[in-house]
């Protein structure tokens, strides 16, 4: 069983130089088709940096490749399905924040 890495209980503006991905894979692997977009994800299951990978992706409107552990079909059945969302980053941390507070 593959140990998912702690998260932080703040949120990481820098978030790009912490991503998992970023030392660990080829960059093509991300941006796979079909069947092997499923490896992708489980690289980002070990990152301590998923859910702002996410937002980014999302905020951006990101359409190509596995970003926060989603492929761009789940992003954009997301977005869809939460229009109203101005901000991912924002709702994000928000609920990390609150996560944090109920921890504590």
């Amino acid at each position: 069983m593959t140990a998912i890495a702690s998260r932080p209980t703040t949120w990481d503006e820098n978030w790009a130089s912490r991503a998992v991905c970023r030392s660990t894979v080829a960059a093509d692997d991300l941006f796979a088709k079909g069947a092997a977009q499923q490896s992708a994800k489980i690289i980002c299951q070990k990152c301590p940096v998923v859910a702002e990978c996410l937002a980014d992706a999302l905020d951006n409107r990101t359409e190509y490749g596995v970003w926060g552990g989603m492929t761009e079909r789940e992003r954009r059945a997301l977005l869809r399905r939460r229009p109203e969302v101005r901000s991912w980053a924002q709702l994000f941390r928000l609920a990390r924040q609150q996560e944090s507070e109920r921890a504590s």
